[in-house]
């Protein structure tokens, strides 16, 4: 199949590997396989994880008869961190239309004041373009201007997780077009646009790791991490049955409840026990108030974070999604416990009705849905389009001039042209930039809050 409208959503999870392709937006297959390089979301063996990876995208690629080169790959909220961004550049002494070089050139003039050292971007969220300092636009391109600066969020990963992860899927044999942050794919999914609006809690509980994700105005605002998942409930299971793990794992999915409730003490189940001669009989109930009890561990220690910074007073409630929200009875001990309305979500489509593709799924909408700006962006950080091409070439009719800084005549003349540019910006917008470092203040002891 020919692959120009093709876009691949790589999901590097603790216990499997997840992959969705689509075709101009539509879904046409998804794999999941086991994944035995990570251990509770960090790389502890990248030839394992390529391995996972490599079985994943060929298995698609057989299922969707596809070619398949570059992806696109998700980052855990775990990794992420955000700050406060901002900068400006001068686009002519006399003025001229902005085109998309400027605009990749403020971006990264903004990210580099922000990004701190032993981290990487990953994405960049403008809030705003302003025009001379004066008018506030989404999209500067084709707009007269003199100078042109952004402010935004940039968030950023640490710099060796973020190399382990690129030398996996190096090594598997494919290229990462960009990264995504995960929460911000799976909010593109499985939140409407009022609960992303107004507020929403989305609760992954991964097999290494449980997250809360706090989404509000259509951005991350808070995020809790417990470094225990399905993967803990499982041996958890093995140790208290004597029993294999891989035993313990099937007798999860295949007789356990989140609610003991719900289970039934009369439905009794033989198991392989270590040490013990032959099987022996365990009901329902029994493995269930196993699997409970680390759940509540869990619930109750992503609770006060949440507790902490009012985040359950949110309109949306809790949004469950992850392999572990298969378990029955899950949303119903959550929303006792944490006394909040709760629902759980998987993707509707054929062959991926399960909550374990939420975030591949949720990457390749996300990617589908970016604008021109975000595209931008994108290049800006990584300097390729979704295509892996090169993007630096200037825009047509563009001559080497004082824009490009080619010279060194050229490069000080710019920074004289930025400094005078950032004083008249003082002397026009007293006023505003006294609100906006108030407002940037506010945000940055918000984000000092932002991991528990």
């Amino acid at each position: 199949m020919d692959n120009t409208n093709l876009l691949v959503g790589l999901d590097i999870g603790t216990t499997s590997v997840k992959a969705v392709v689509a075709d101009s937006g539509k879904v046409i297959g998804a794999v999941a396989v086991p994944n035995k390089g990570m251990r509770h979301g960090n790389i502890v063996d990248i030839d394992e994880t390529a391995s996972a990876i490599s079985y994943a995208l060929k298995e698609i690629s057989k299922k969707t008869n596809a070619n398949i080169y570059r992806v696109v790959t998700g980052i855990p909220v775990g990794m992420l961190q955000l700050e406060t961004a901002s900068d400006l550049i001068n686009v002519s002494d006399n003025g001229q239309e902005v085109g998309n070089n400027d605009v990749r050139r403020v971006v990264r003039a903004a990210i580099r004041s922000a990004v701190k050292s032993e981290r990487e971007p990953i994405a960049f969220l403008p809030s705003r373009f302003l025009i001379d300092g004066r008018n506030e636009v989404d999209d500067p391109r084709k707009m007269i201007a003199h100078s042109l600066a952004v402010q935004g969020i940039v968030l950023t990963a640490p710099a060796n997780p973020l190399h382990n992860i690129k030398k996996a899927i190096e090594r598997a044999g494919y290229q990462n077009n960009f990264f995504i942050p995960t929460p911000l794919a799976i909010s593109s999914v499985a939140l409407n646009e009022s609960e992303r609006t107004f507020g929403s809690i989305i609760l992954d509980l991964g097999g290494g790791i449980t997250t809360a994700t706090v989404i509000h105005n259509g951005q991350i605002k808070y995020a809790n991490i417990d470094f225990e998942g399905g993967s803990d409930i499982t041996n958890d299971i093995s140790t208290v049955l004597s029993t294999s793990k891989k035993d313990a794992e099937q007798l999860k999915l295949d007789y356990g409840y989140a609610e003991p409730k719900l289970a039934s003490g009369k439905n009794e189940f033989a198991i392989n026990s270590v040490g013990s001669n032959g099987q022996q009989m365990v009901d329902e109930v029994y493995l269930s108030q196993i699997i409970n009890a680390r759940i509540m561990q869990i619930v109750n220690r992503i609770e006060k974070g949440l507790i902490k910074h009012d985040a359950l007073k949110l309109p949306g409630g809790v949004i469950i999604t992850g392999g572990s929200s298969l378990l029955q009875g899950i949303d119903d001990i959550i929303a006792t416990k944490l006394n909040i309305k709760t629902r759980i979500y998987q993707p509707d489509q054929i062959g991926m009705r399960n909550p374990v593709y939420s975030a591949a799924y949720g990457i390749v909408n996300y990617a589908y849905k970016m604008s021109d700006i975000d595209f931008l962006v994108i290049s800006a950080i990584y300097g390729k389009n979704t295509l892996g091409e090169k993007t630096e070439m200037p825009e047509k009719n563009n001559k080497k001039s004082k824009r490009t800084g080619t010279s060194n005549e050229a490069k000080g003349k710019e920074e004289y042209n930025r400094t005078e540019l950032l004083k008249r910006e003082r002397r026009t917008q007293s006023k505003s930039n006294k609100d906006m470092k108030n407002k940037e203040k506010g945000i940055k002891n918000f984000f000092k809050k932002f991991f528990d």
